[in-house]
């Protein structure tokens, strides 16, 4: 995983400047002994600068019939001209080559991933990484992509300029620590390889137990060892879309709703979930207000006996049960803050 910005500069610059003033020192208090002492160390300094840059002014320091001196200023010359020139060239990469723009723009993520909670990693961006994103998006969820493709990467951002990234290989812990890992609710292991996926899951589940693993399986054989892993669900893009195909053809209405309600910008429908938490337990539906929420329609609740579809207003609600119910993403976060509050 590419190091952080500070550790670039460090790396490329620091320390090879640490080792610039170490020849500039040794060179003024070289000058100032072989020079017997009778120049100033402002000479001897400047002696030793116009030696490193070969700017072939003429000496300060008389070094005619002191061949101890000349073979010093040799050394000097060629250690300063090397330690010069590849400080020089890495500085001109740095620019050229666009990695200060990169350490800057990946230190601006890194900032911004800090500061998110509860929100979704996503790991892999092509494919149905795609459109992962764009549903998590088009819902205002947090989230942040995850890829070791920059060209993939730069893909995306065509379309979600304001994409919250990080190039890195998904299954290092360093990378998904970055990506908030910590503080994520959810996290999609979606590379389109299988190994690949199973790393990333047993990895997130070693860096956060708590965090919510969707992962995708190629092969139907690697489920089991996916959920060994550490994936909480396991989704086969070749399965789920034999079983759309099939729908197209017996039930071809019900796919044209769920289709014109994902695709629909103006409304922006969709099916949630919310979990029933304590200041709302033992009270009736009614009780929640939904009726001042246009786009709200309660669907079914999820209770330890099973599920209760289109629930009247006076069923009352218990503990972790859970509601489902369409809305848009305005509503939902209303909701949210009413349940939470």
């Amino acid at each position: 995983m590419t190091g952080s910005i500070y550790s670039q500069i460090y790396t490329k610059f620091v320390r090879t400047g640490i080792f610039l003033a170490v020849v500039l020192s040794a060179g003024t208090a070289g000058y100032w002994f072989i020079g017997g002492r009778h120049y100033s160390l402002v000479d001897c300094l400047y002696m030793t600068f116009i030696t490193i840059t070969t700017i072939g002014y003429g000496e300060i320091i008389d070094m005619s019939g002191n061949p101890a001196g000349r073979i010093f200023t040799i050394f000097i010359a060629v250690s300063g001209i090397s330690i010069a020139t590849y400080i020089l060239s890495n500085l001109t990469a740095f620019m050229v080559e666009g990695e200060l723009s990169k350490a800057f723009r990946r230190r601006k993520m890194e900032k911004m991933i800090k500061k998110l909670r509860d929100h979704y990693i996503l790991c892999g961006v092509d494919g149905v990484g795609f459109y992962i994103l764009s549903e998590l998006a088009g819902t205002k969820r947090p989230h942040v992509m995850v890829d070791i493709d920059r060209e993939a990467i730069g893909k995306v951002l065509e379309t979600f300029p304001d994409g919250i990234f990080i190039e890195g290989d998904a299954t290092d812990s360093d990378t998904l620590s970055v990506a908030g890992i910590a503080e994520a609710k959810g996290l999609f292991a979606i590379t389109g390889d299988d190994n690949q996926n199973l790393v990333i899951s047993l990895t997130a589940k070693q860096l956060n137990p708590n965090v919510r693993v969707v992962a995708s399986c190629k092969d139907l054989k690697n489920t089991d060892k996916l959920k060994k892993a550490g994936a909480d669900a396991v989704v086969s893009p070749t399965s789920i879309g034999g079983l759309r195909m099939a729908s197209e053809m017996v039930r071809s209405t019900v796919v044209s709703f769920l289709d014109t309600m994902l695709r629909d910008k103006e409304k922006n429908l969709r099916i949630e979930e919310m979990a029933v938490p304590a200041t709302f337990a033992g009270k009736a539906i009614s009780e929640l207000g939904l009726g001042k929420y246009p786009h709200i329609l309660l669907l079914a609740i999820r209770t330890e006996g099973g599920w209760v579809y289109n629930p009247p207003d006076s069923h009352m609600i218990k503990l972790d049960d859970t509601l489902i119910f369409m809305t848009t993403p305005e509503e939902r976060t209303e909701l949210e803050k009413i349940l939470q509050s």
